[in-house]
């Protein structure tokens, strides 16, 4: 079968690989019907990381289930699934304790030795505790409806949960990729009187008002954080959804004392945090990779009764044998996230 391939920085091959196989007996075999190209993967792409030549790559994957495994009970073959980026147990404590991304069994689709989600089909480990059936309701919807619930859109809402936003707040969110626009939303949803994005691309702030942003600065540093703090008064919630050293000092810089920083940007390039700058104004920080597989029957809830929308965060589609050109979309900044539509349902 037919599979991206990460062959080094700038270097994405659609190559032949082997069929997967049910391995496990709680193993299945999903064929994908599409996939995600999410901003870790472009990571990988401008070469940080240890991500290593001829490894598969992409975590985020809506599909069909084609064989399981003896111990599989939840889906079967013919089940139209949708998965989060982790793979997870569901019985362990991590688990249980709705931290899957912590399961003492578990791991991230494309990490060595595992099948990647841009491809034709992948084996999908603990099929029970991964794998989600689409309800009836959504099974015509459009792929675009249904992606952002592998990753961004339970990364957004994760930041929101951490940082504790609720009926009344003010919010800033830091970032205007994929995640941070599903961070709007997610604090909305929550309760939130205000929502402020800081970015640096017109286009996309100009979505996150129409994903409900009351307001947006264009800009970065000093003069994006005087102009957050001129429309605030400083944030009961920050959503860092970037990453950078710049990013969460900015995201510090926009806190009112005593509030929570939720950060979900996958960190890089990232030399420290002074808590001398957080100590005396009580601020907090948490977050980390959001438990996205803990969050999916909340969300996809919604996505069913017609409440929650974030499709279009998907500004391009390729087909498999274009996903490259999509890696250079992405890098270029000529697509905000770019679906890869592999086959029909």
């Amino acid at each position: 079968m037919r599979a991206a391939v990460f062959e080094g920085p700038g270097n994405i091959r659609i190559q032949q690989v082997p069929d997967p196989e049910v391995e496990l007996s709680t193993d299945a075999v999903v064929r994908v019907v599409a996939a995600g190209i999410c901003g870790s993967d472009l990571w990988s792409y401008r070469g940080y990381g240890q991500r290593m030549p001829g490894a598969r790559i992409g975590h985020e994957f809506l599909g069909v289930v084609e064989d399981v495994g003896a111990d599989v009970r939840t889906v079967r073959a013919g089940d139209l699934v949708l998965s989060p980026f982790t793979w997870s147990d569901g019985t362990c404590e991590y688990c249980i304790d709705g931290l899957p991304t912590s399961c003492v069994d578990g791991g991230i689709f494309a990490e060595p030795g595992h099948d990647g989600a841009q491809g034709e089909a992948l084996r999908v480990p603990h099929a029970d505790g991964t794998l989600v059936v689409v309800p009836l309701a959504l099974q015509d919807a459009d792929p675009g409806l249904l992606l952002p619930l592998c990753d961004v859109l339970p990364t957004g809402h994760h930041a929101a949960k951490v940082a504790g936003v609720r009926f009344g707040h003010r919010v800033v969110v830091v970032g205007d990729g994929a995640v941070g626009l599903c961070a709007v939303v997610a604090a909305r949803r929550l309760g939130a009187e205000s929502v402020v994005l800081i970015g640096h691309h017109e286009q996309r702030l100009e979505l996150a008002s129409r994903l409900g942003a009351t307001d947006t600065v264009l800009g970065r540093g000093e003069e994006a954080v005087e102009q957050a703090m001129t429309i605030t008064g400083g944030a009961h919630a920050v959503l860092e959804c970037v990453g950078a050293q710049a990013s969460l000092d900015t995201a510090i810089a926009v806190a009112r004392d005593g509030a929570t920083i939720g950060y979900v940007g996958v960190p890089h390039l990232v030399e420290g945090i002074d808590l001398r700058l957080l100590f005396g104004r009580n601020i907090a920080i948490a977050g980390g990779v959001a438990p996205a597989r803990a969050y999916l029957p909340e969300l996809l809830k919604d996505v069913a009764l017609g409440h929650l929308d974030v499709s279009a965060v998907f500004d391009a589609t390729v087909g498999l044998e274009d996903v490259p050109d999509g890696y250079v979309a992405m890098d270029t900044r000529k697509a905000l996230k770019v679906r890869v539509d592999v086959s029909s349902v």
